[in-house]
């Protein structure tokens, strides 16, 4: 009897141990649902800079949950990369990304991925395209944490050149892709553009 008390209390013990081992010591790490939108276009009808637009869920693998800094998005285009690093998101209201806790629970957001005020223009031209979203956790390295490939066709590039327009990819779960299609910002837009300049510092 003693020792069948002894391998029973050493069971609980060690079920406690690594139940608090998961919840409490094991960082996990950060993922994100696929998102149900992808917006390659003006950052509001008419305006200068272009954007990537996600609309998404940034999770936990752990209860213990993390902190993250920043996010940004590097799209490349055959030996063309570039990183779009001023993030904004709506948290009650468009904030400019300054840093989120994620939780084992999730929060979904969505997040608006620019260029920096002072650098070049960006075009999204025909081809085939890479989308990688990074986050940067509170003293580390940023993490790829999701990447898709996507395509912009010439009608759909062409069109976007008249910055009224923009390329919306819709996730449809039925058959596991994207379904793209073009069309014109709507007026509320505009006001989400306003609010991103004062956001971001920018004036023009």
């Amino acid at each position: 009897m003693n020792s069948i008390s002894i391998i029973i209390s050493l069971t609980a013990l060690t079920i406690s141990a690594l139940t608090f081992w998961l919840t409490r010591i094991k960082k996990g790490v950060i993922k994100m649902t696929r998102p149900t939108v992808i917006f390659f276009g003006p950052d509001g009808g008419g305006e200068k800079h272009n954007k990537v637009f996600i609309r998404t869920l940034l999770y936990s693998t752990s209860d213990r949950g993390q902190y993250i800094q920043n996010m940004f998005i590097r799209l490349q285009r055959g030996e063309s990369v570039q990183n779009f690093n001023v993030w904004v998101y709506d948290d009650k209201g468009l904030v400019r990304g300054s840093g989120l806790f994620i939780s084992k629970s999730g929060i979904a957001c969505n997040h608006h991925f620019l260029l920096p005020k002072d650098g070049n223009s960006y075009s999204f031209l025909q081809g085939d395209y890479l989308l990688q979203v990074f986050i940067e956790p509170v003293d580390e390295n940023p993490k790829m944490i999701f990447e898709q490939k996507l395509n912009v066709t010439k009608e759909q590039s062409d069109e976007m050149k008249s910055r009224t327009a923009g390329t919306y990819f819709d996730w449809a779960p039925n058959s596991q892709t994207y379904f793209s299609h073009v069309d014109i910002r709507p007026k509320e837009d505009k006001e989400i553009s306003d609010l991103i300049k004062v956001l971001t510092g920018d004036k023009k």
